[in-house]
């Protein structure tokens, strides 16, 4: 379905006008990079255009915990929650996400094209808006790495080549698949042999045999620092953390793009808001993921936008004047050996891995 520039009108005005607005909402996101490239492409014009203050809550990891929690409490305290596919997945499923029509709900392209045609595949869920493509991937300390740079996330395993701490997230999600496949799974077979009790208990004793070498992180902030400390050798996080450190702080860190795991990171509304607020979101929604909107956030970090007709406005980095569509986890000098994210294994087997995980974390 193809929609005017009227058609368009017509929808941001039935959303509501901005004078109904709250002085103030709340926004839940990352922290760190990446919130300060969200508040630079999205949350500033929109406060500039609509009076609005918004307040940055760095709660996404906890999202699903806390919205449960809220929901049950019947006191949703946040407007628009910035969580990762499988989790808007899991949100939705449980009636803690309010269900968006991409078509009515959300701006068309410049050139008329709907807002479903442009996201296309990535609207993996009812509830879900996309921002970003994204990577979870490895960096390296160039200086600690010796002659011989690691071109594999199999080095991650390989503590006589590369001696020193490690740091991953403290999650199964990715460690997981990085330790099937180093422990010679085949890639297109790694979530069949990760849905049995066999399969897992295969992934956390290959993990076992670098548990005592690993710092655990839980914020993406955390490896880049520890990176930039020199605290470990190499270490995974999002790519548009390691560009920072790389291109902004100018450390001598490297990107391991070799199996980067490609995901993605959007918007969710949560359910129970009043219809105030409900519009208000709808309205921050709007605006905040149309053509421009999108492709201004590559600007600040690299991350690729979620929108077909974002991509071909990625430009320069608003400060340090370099191109950044090679920075881009897409780009194909990145994106030669890349994993795919299986958001629907994930949705349906998070509990339960989760437990085995950190059962496994405190032996």
């Amino acid at each position: 379905m193809k929609f005017t520039k009227l058609t368009a009108l017509a929808v941001t005005t039935a959303l509501v006008a901005p004078a109904a607005f709250a002085q103030e909402m709340t926004i839940v996101s990352w922290g760190g990079a990446y919130t300060k490239s969200q508040k630079n492409a999205y949350h500033d014009p929109y406060s500039e255009k609509t009076g609005v203050t918004i307040i940055n809550d760095d709660s996404s990891a906890e999202a699903v915990a806390k919205l449960r929690a809220m929901n049950e409490a019947g006191n949703v305290t946040w407007d628009v929650v910035d969580v990762v596919a499988a989790d808007a997945i899991r949100l939705c499923d449980e009636g803690l996400a309010m269900e968006i029509d991409p078509d009515t709900m959300l701006a068309p392209a410049p050139d008329g094209t709907s807002a479903a045609d442009d996201f296309g595949d990535l609207l993996v869920s009812d509830c879900f808006i996309p921002q970003i493509v994204y990577s979870t991937t490895f960096g390296y300390r160039t200086d600690l790495v010796g002659d011989t740079a690691p071109t594999s996330v199999c080095a991650v395993f390989d503590t006589d080549a590369y001696p020193g701490k490690r740091s991953l997230e403290k999650r199964p999600i990715n460690n997981m698949e990085w330790a099937l496949i180093c422990d010679g799974v085949a890639k297109d077979d790694v979530y069949d042999v990760l849905a049995t009790p066999e399969g897992q208990d295969q992934a956390l004793a290959k993990l076992d045999t670098i548990k005592d070498d690993v710092i655990w992180w839980s914020a993406g902030a955390d490896t880049p620092q520890l990176l930039a400390d020199g605290e470990v050798i190499m270490g995974s996080t999002y790519n548009g953390r390691l560009f920072s450190v790389i291109e902004e702080q100018k450390q001598p860190v490297a990107m391991l793009w070799d199996a980067q795991v490609f995901d993605l990171d959007g918007w969710i509304i949560p359910a129970g808001l009043s219809d105030e607020r409900k519009k208000q979101a709808l309205d921050y929604i709007f605006f905040a993921t149309d053509t421009q909107r999108l492709a201004d956030q590559a600007k600040w970090i690299s991350y690729g936008p979620a929108r077909a007709s974002s991509a071909p406005l990625v430009g320069q980095h608003a400060d340090l004047g370099i191109d950044m569509a090679p920075h881009m986890p897409t780009d194909p000098n990145n994106a030669q050996n890349t994993f795919l994210y299986n958001y629907e294994f994930w949705a349906d087997y998070r509990d339960d891995i989760d437990a085995k995980f950190q059962a496994w974390l405190a032996k």
